[in-house]
């Protein structure tokens, strides 16, 4: 397995949900789709045996299901606060209809109220204790290098062909971090069937009984969670942009030529990345010509392809296959081609990004190509401004629509089980355009034009057009249609260097010849008692638990932990006066379960307008604590929880006064008749007058990874 640069895994992930790039080698896409075809022709050879086998040693519910369909609609990131002005003035008539006829509540959301803890603890019904995710990422504990909290990717070489043909082929073998299990695995064991698309943290797909598309984590072709191409006749700067490269290309007469980076060598890791050749001829100054292995196809300025498949050949018997999208940003004076990541091609699937394996092949032969990528939306690419606001919304409104095909494709085939959708464009438009909404943040410019100006406003009456589709094919008194997000949102004014405040406070030295690299690379570990990385952690460098920890576990390891939490909630931004900090919370005391002693020791809770500094996510030593936040990146929710609740709303009065994440899954199982573990720590929400479920005796039912406790 080969494995990109740090730089290229953090610049990603932690800054902007573009996550590492761990990069290795996909297996071919032939072998991947064979596979698959082979998982297909077995499904249907067998499916009288199983079916009988099904009927005949099928577990049911041992109570009646009160609905035959459960819709779960997540809508991420969709704010508490702005959805109830909104309704307010009346802006949200579907939304209001919903109210009106069932229920509305605020959604209490995680600790730290970000995405992979938050849907971790959704299709868990646990807390981070027991499911093990804390943060998009967390330090290694032999290099202090960060690394992706939710997945493990590992080399696996493996022998193809005959003596003297065969070859070592390198695979990776990939494992999923999170424990205990979603509630459609418990949902699968009583027979009922699931339709799972797009929930975060899926990756890689688990078997249940019904079918499932992968979503946050799911790399890109290169083996990164997403690495754009800038191409371009500028003079030369720099060659490395933040989540995507810049290549620089020479323009002899009316012909651009430029190379396609795919994955890695599978075979010969000696010989870099494949490589895919393509042209660019210029027809006249408005629109051109892309030539990729013989096939044409129209560029015109400011406009998307659609996807085009790039095959990267690695011998005459092995290719991997992509899919990506074109933008000619400009052809005169300078040139400018901006590429997407190149996705795995879902109807030729370089590894597995669903289950059964066939059924993202199934869904592009139904639809055409679509997004794989676990974080479709380039956020880097508007943040570097390769991208323009335009491209960006363009880019966010194609996703949704591709996913609204895939949803209700769902609803029309599954009429009774469960069906679960997430759209993520509300995240990522909210991170983005989060400036035009907040009239006093330093990143909002003079002059706004007017498509952008009410861009969320906008946004959220897009959802509310999404929800009254669904409400259309949910109308039917057997089903439950529950519309939630994950938390809120929330403004990003102001970052705070933990670090250097940690440095300060004389908690954290830097070597001053290496304060500027990344990744704690200037940290004196000899002298280090606490350090920060990732969103909104801080850790004690713990001896016996850190290659080079030098606090004691028990009463010095307790007593830093303490007075980290009593002076860093004291933290006043000197430029306002306000307090940054609405809470510090220690993880031993917060979190329940057997990998609580994964967590960061503590889990800063933000106040409003602040959030982890852009150095600090990275493990860069600043010179200073405060920084204001000039990127396009301007709205956030890596704040405190009581900031940012989500949003609950269902077509059926829910009684129950207040609702969290955590309670999902067990008020779904119960409504589908299913006892409740009693290792979920959330509890049912009484939907209509009933009477909560029973609990499962422990020993009958043990999440995966064991986390019952």
């Amino acid at each position: 397995m080969t494995i990109q640069t740090v730089d290229q895994l953090i610049d990603s992930l932690t800054l902007a949900y573009i996550g590492p790039g761990a990069g290795f080698a996909l297996a071919g896409s032939f072998l991947a789709v064979f596979g698959a075809i082979v998982s297909a022709l077995t499904m249907f050879l067998f499916w009288p045996i199983r079916r009988l086998m099904r009927l005949i040693f099928k577990r049911h519910p041992p109570r009646k299901p009160r609905f035959k369909r459960v819709v779960i609609l997540g809508l991420d990131g969709l704010d508490h606060s702005l959805t109830t002005r909104l309704l307010d003035e009346g802006k949200l008539p579907n939304l209001a209809a919903m109210r009106s006829q069932g229920s509305f509540h605020s959604l209490g959301s995680t600790l730290p109220p970000i995405s992979p803890v938050a849907w971790s603890t959704f299709q868990t019904g646990v807390n981070p204790g027991k499911h093990n995710i804390f943060d998009f990422l967390s330090p290694d504990e032999k290099t202090y290098q960060p690394k992706l909290s939710s997945v493990e990717i590992l080399s696996a070489a493996r022998r193809r062909g005959v003596w003297p043909f065969n070859l070592t082929i390198k695979r990776p073998e990939i494992r999923m971090l999170r424990k205990s299990q979603p509630f459609w695995s418990i949902l699968s064991k009583y027979g009922i069937f699931n339709c799972i698309i797009r929930v975060p943290i899926t990756f890689p797909p688990e078997k249940l009984h019904g079918v499932q598309l992968s979503a946050m984590c799911v790399p890109d072709l290169r083996g990164t969670q997403g690495t754009f191409s800038q191409y371009t006749t500028r003079p030369k700067v720099g060659n490395q942009k933040t989540g995507g490269d810049v290549h620089f290309v020479q323009q002899p007469g009316n012909v651009i030529v430029g190379h396609l980076v795919g994955p890695p060598h599978p075979t010969h890791a000696d010989q870099g990345h494949l490589k895919q050749r393509f042209t660019v001829n210029f027809d006249d100054r408005d629109q051109a010509t892309l030539t990729i292995e013989g096939a044409k196809f129209k560029l015109i300025p400011g406009v998307y392809t659609d996807w085009i498949s790039v095959k990267f050949r690695a011998g005459w018997n092995l290719s991997i296959q992509g899919v990506c999208r074109f933008l000619l940003l400009s052809t005169q004076p300078i040139f400018d081609l901006y590429v997407t990541p190149i996705n795995i091609d879902p109807e030729y699937p370089a590894m597995a990004i669903g289950y059964p394996p066939v059924y993202p092949i199934y869904l592009a032969k139904r639809q055409g190509p679509y997004a794989t990528l676990g974080l479709a939306e380039d956020t880097w690419g508007l943040n570097e401004e390769v991208l323009s606001d335009e491209h960006f919304l363009q880019q966010c409104t194609d996703i949704d629509q591709e996913r609204e095909l895939m949803f209700f494709d769902s609803l029309d085939k599954v009429p009774t089980g469960l069906c679960v959708c997430v759209f993520d464009g509300t995240d990522r438009m909210q991170h983005m355009f989060w400036r035009y909404l907040d009239k006093e943040h330093p990143a909002r410019p003079l002059h706004i034009p007017a498509t952008f100006e009410t861009a969320i406003e906008d946004l959220y009456v897009r959802m509310d057009e999404l929800v009254g589709r669904t409400m259309a094919k949910c109308h039917n008194k057997d089903n439950v249609l529950m519309v939630l997000s994950d938390h809120g949102f929330n403004t990003f004014r102001r970052g705070i260097d933990l670090n250097r405040w940690l440095e300060e406070n004389g908690f954290l030295v830097v070597n001053e010849e290496l304060r500027d690299k990344d990744y704690l690379a200037g940290i004196d570990w000899t002298k280090t008692k606490a350090f920060a990385i990732g969103l909104t952690g801080i850790f004690i460098n713990l001896r016996g638990k850190f290659s080079q920890g030098i606090v004691e576990p028990g009463i010095e390891a307790d007593t830093i932990r303490d007075q980290i939490a009593s002076q860093l909630g004291q933290l006043i931004d000197p430029q306002s006066g306000s307090q940054a900090i609405k809470r510090v919370y220690q993880a031993t005391k917060v979190y329940r379960g057997p990998y609580k002693e994964n967590a960061p020791d503590l889990i800063v809770g933000y106040a409003s307008g602040y959030r982890v500094s852009w150095d600090a996510a990275v493990g860069r030593a600043s010179q200073q604590i405060f920084h204001d936040n000039r990127k396009a990146w301007s709205g956030d929710h890596c704040v405190d929880p009581s900031v940012v609740p989500g949003v609950l709303f269902c077509n059926h009065e829910i009684l129950t006064e207040s609702s969290r994440l955590l309670d999902i899954a067990p008020t779904v199982l119960d409504l589908f008749g299913c006892p409740i573990p009693e290792y979920m720590d959330g509890k049912v929400l009484s939907v209509g007058s009933r009477q909560a479920g029973e609990l499962i005796p422990k020993d009958d039912l043990v999440p995966a990874g064991g986390g019952v406790q």
